[in-house]
């Protein structure tokens, strides 16, 4: 069965094909960083010119990378949310017209359900029940993994997302968008010597918040300014991302003891986050706990992601061309 995934909920167009769920025959992603980067965060009319004008071509290079035709695909499978009501149109609309015009069965996939299953286009996949965090520029959440198709949210950011403090903080140093990356490579020189606040909302709270976290970078900037400091930004960076991992990790290895499963799964573009991951490495193995980590490549959206979750829940769902796009997830 060859499977057509189509991604276009923020700012990245992606297209893949994949052969059942166990080959990935072509990944193509368009970044948008470029175009974004002079206004220090995405442009939401901008995102979906851009996808509108790479849609077509992107497709036509997946399909070719994979040595296949559309008269292959057995089926289209495309984000219909949550994300940015003009990108995900683009590639929602693209996908019904051409599920219809080649009589390709189509389904509708979440964004998070895709980061949710994208472990499963690695080697070594994880048996259910599994914990998960998924961590991106939109979302900080916990979910209880019981299915392909089943699956419980147990935490949520109660404001800014790990990946958007990530990109705040970036501009508050004067760091170019995206500013995660930019981050997490000046904080490997630096030292963790600034005591930033982790927030922990209370004993059995699995929500997360880092907007108290991004202030407090605010503030000591200011305050260093005001007596005329240097400001050692590698330092400040060291110290910000480690405060973001430590309530990340401690917060997942909480829900896995709380809901006792030893399985837990990284996602979402934060999650490549070398730190995060190293970290998060460490406690799995101080608590006998099963870490699965998805390629950096496979963290980011992309259309591989919309596949393989498109191929395990096809059957499980009634399609139909009434179908719409959603800006938030029924996922939490």
């Amino acid at each position: 069965m060859l499977t057509l995934g189509i991604e276009t909920s923020c700012d990245d167009t992606g297209v893949a094909v994949l052969r059942n769920s166990d080959q990935l025959l072509s990944n193509v992603l368009s970044s948008q960083d470029q175009i974004h980067s002079p206004f220090g965060g995405i442009v939401p009319e901008l995102a979906s010119r851009k996808h509108l004008e790479m849609i077509d071509p992107i497709v036509d290079k997946a399909l070719k990378d994979a040595g296949v035709s559309l008269n292959d695909i057995d089926l289209i499978s495309v984000t219909q949310g949550p994300g940015l009501i003009g990108s995900l149109l683009v590639g929602f609309s693209y996908a019904k017209a051409l599920s219809f015009a080649a009589g390709i069965p189509l389904i509708g996939v979440d964004h998070m359900c895709g980061h949710l299953l994208s472990i499963y286009l690695e080697k070594d996949k994880p048996s259910f029940p599994y914990i998960a965090l998924i961590i991106s520029g939109g979302n900080s959440s916990l979910f209880l993994a019981k299915g392909y198709d089943d699956f419980a949210l147990l935490g949520r950011t109660r404001d800014d997302a790990a990946g958007e403090a990530f990109d705040k903080v970036a501009k508050l140093l004067g760091f170019d968008y995206p500013g995660g990356p930019i981050i997490s490579k000046l904080a490997e020189q630096g030292q963790s010597s600034i005591q930033f606040p982790r927030a922990w909302l209370g004993e059995d709270s699995l929500d997360f918040s880092f907007s108290g976290l991004k202030t407090a970078v605010l503030n000591y900037c200011n305050r260093a300014n005001q007596k005329g400091h240097d400001l050692n930004k590698k330092d400040i960076c060291t110290s910000f991302q480690e405060a973001v991992a430590e309530v990340l990790v401690e917060k997942t290895v909480t829900a896995s003891e709380k809901y006792q499963i030893n399985t837990i799964v990284l996602g979402g573009g934060v999650s490549a986050n070398p730190r995060i991951r190293d970290l998060m490495t460490h406690r799995c193995r101080e608590t006998g706990k099963q870490l699965f980590l998805p390629r950096p490549s496979f963290c980011t959206d992309n259309g591989a992601m919309i596949a393989i979750a498109g191929f395990f829940q096809y059957h499980q769902k009634d399609m139909s061309y009434d179908m719409d796009v959603y800006s938030r997830s029924p996922l939490g």
